[in-house]
């Protein structure tokens, strides 16, 4: 295979893994967590810094605190050196945050992951990771989910998002082993 061709496709792979991972972290999901960190990997979210062990007991099952996550996976700069790679991710993350008291609050992060990539038999996985804060934002209230939304009632309950047992895992099970 020619270097255009093979560099194409590290890049593919390394998208993939960091959707992968956002899907994995928005669902609290070990496993997609795993196939997308070595596990001799580090993380540094400036909340949070340590091991892939100790990252995976942190965001699995996650804080009570944080019922729904949505990351928003922006363009990802990739310089391939080899088998590893230096990538920075642009990212949203949406965060419904209870402040106790049911006083829910719509909060938004805006940053950038910084990604040392490498490439293990065939595989290209996180070798370390840094978040970058850029900006945040406190949308207030929550809205009551009973309640449907913009004032109209939902007709089925699946529609309530990841916090009410996520209608997308049934939607994708069907072709599990064909996972990007």
């Amino acid at each position: 295979m020619n270097q255009p061709l093979e560099d194409m496709l590290a890049r593919e792979h390394i998208r993939c893994c960091i959707a992968r991972l956002a899907r994995g972290e928005d669902r609290r999901d070990a496993a997609y967590i795993a196939a997308s960190y070595w596990p001799d990997s580090v993380t540094d979210y400036g909340v949070f810094k340590g091991t892939f062990d100790e990252y995976l007991a942190w965001v699995v099952p996650g804080a009570d605190a944080i019922a729904n996550t949505q990351h928003h996976i922006g363009q990802s700069h990739i310089e391939l050196d080899g088998d590893s790679a230096r990538v920075e991710t642009q990212v949203i993350s949406y965060h419904r945050i209870d402040y106790g008291n049911k006083d829910e609050h719509d909060t938004v992060i805006g940053g950038r992951y910084l990604d040392v990539f490498e490439k293990r038999d065939g595989d290209w996985r996180i070798a370390s990771r840094l978040m970058l804060y850029d900006w945040f934002q406190d949308w207030g209230a929550s809205i009551d989910w009973s309640q449907g939304v913009m004032g109209m009632p939902f007709s089925a309950p699946h529609f309530q998002g990841r916090s009410h047992n996520d209608y997308s895992v049934q939607f994708f099970q069907i072709n599990q082993d064909k996972e990007c």
